[in-house]
């Protein structure tokens, strides 16, 4: 859930009230917090710098066409990085995207520049497009979370942060004079689009918030329909809660005002993509008339992609039966090489798996096996100490030496 309540043009996020009370919304009491091991802040540690590695551009010589030595050489960078992400490939498990798909049967259409610029729903002058395939998923979501299709209106995003922002943007139109309101636990795309870019937000742990108990909150705080606006960020789990027994329903049967979610994430798609989907009544305020497209406009971007939509049309959504989450919050690892090599999401001490489609057994014991020889060689002659979690999980998920045994 990205926010909920009233949304403002002055970028403003205001944090709940100290006198708070929050067992009055939150039915299960919340662990005590517990103070971190380390009281000095710890530093971001940042990925390398890639203008040390980076590949230059070169322009051909006279003789190329004849020696052949630009075509050889491009062939072996090419080679080099495909091994690359082979092996990269095979080491990842921080974040959350399915990389076990293979859409071979469309590589027929990379020669082409398709590009659904526009509103989905109206052509424009550009006719190399693949707006009858985006219509189509569209129209799969709007059923999925239960909206006719003459009451509905989306696109297809080129991420899950669009998504965020077009949500945000279309809440601001319809509340003009509301304020943002969202939890520290939201995407950080909520806090850029408010103009808050130090705000220590997280989306580690994977939890999924109670749209029911949002809703209730807000109605019984005084709020009525037309005084707030839900944007729902489906983002990963926004795939699996509809074929999850048990999960919180996204509906817009419910007083929501938008939903979105990423494409390349749970369905999996070697372009980054995502679905946004609102109501006609609220994006009428946001459409124009372009007269360059001859056609209408309500997205943030010009351009869209239109490979995106025929990966998503292909693949289809299969039903999964899992527990509301598939992100494993644990320790994090001291090795930082470790992390890198296994592409771990961190934040504070602690590090998530998200077992995707893709991850295997067989890559969870590698993972494993390695996890408990870097403990051991980082925990041997007291070099390193165990992290507390406690703050972030519980005290009777922390194994620290002060809650072990608790």
């Amino acid at each position: 859930m990205v926010g909920s309540g009233h949304l403002g043009t002055n970028g403003i996020v205001e944090p709940l009230p100290e006198d708070f009370d929050a067992s009055a919304v939150i039915k299960e009491p919340v662990p005590p917090t517990v103070a971190e091991s380390e009281n000095v802040k710890r530093a971001i540690v940042l990925g390398k710098n890639v203008h040390t590695q980076c590949l230059e551009v070169t322009e051909p010589d006279a003789d190329d066409e004849i020696t052949g030595e630009r075509d050889a050489y491009m062939a072996s960078v090419l080679s080099k990085y495909k091994k690359s992400l082979t092996e990269r490939t095979k080491h990842h498990l921080g974040y959350p995207y399915n990389l076990d798909f293979d859409y071979g049967a469309l590589s027929q259409l990379q020669h082409f520049s398709i590009n659904n610029l526009g509103d989905p729903f109206i052509e424009s002058n550009y006719g190399v497009h693949s707006r009858q395939f985006e219509v189509g998923v569209l129209d799969w979501f709007a059923q999925l979370w239960e909206i006719e299709k003459d009451e509905y209106w989306g696109y297809m995003t080129n991420c899950g942060t669009e998504g965020n922002l077009h949500g945000i943007l279309a809440g601001r139109e319809v509340l003009p004079d509301g304020i943002l309101y969202a939890s520290q636990e939201s995407h950080y795309s909520v806090f850029k689009a408010a103009h808050i870019y130090k705000m220590d937000c997280t989306t580690v742990k994977g939890a999924v918030d109670d749209l029911d108990l949002v809703i209730k909150t807000l109605e019984d705080t005084g709020f009525s329909r037309d005084k707030f606006y839900i944007h729902c960020d489906g983002a990963l789990f926004g795939l699996m809660m509809p074929f999850v027994k048990l999960a919180p329903k996204v509906s817009f049967k419910k007083p929501i005002g938008s939903v979105s979610v990423s494409g390349h994430k749970f369905v999996g798609c070697p372009m980054r993509c995502g679905v946004q989907i609102t109501t006609l009544e609220h994006i009428n305020v946001l459409s124009n008339n372009v007269e360059y497209l001859a056609s209408r406009d309500a997205t943030i971007m010009g351009s869209r992609n239109g490979h995106a939509p025929i990966f998503l049309w292909k693949a289809g959504v299969g039903a999964m039966l899992n527990e509301l989450s598939i992100t494993v919050v644990f320790e994090r690892p001291h090795d930082e090489e470790f992390v890198r090599k296994w592409q771990l999401a961190c934040q504070r001490n602690i590090a998530h798996v998200v077992v995707m489609p893709n991850v295997t057994k067989g890559k969870l014991d590698g993972f494993l096996n390695e996890l408990v020889e870097e403990r051991a060689q980082c925990f041997k002659d007291g070099k390193f100490q165990q992290y507390c979690i406690a703050s972030e999980v519980g005290e009777i998920c922390c194994l620290c030496p002060l809650h072990k045994g608790k």
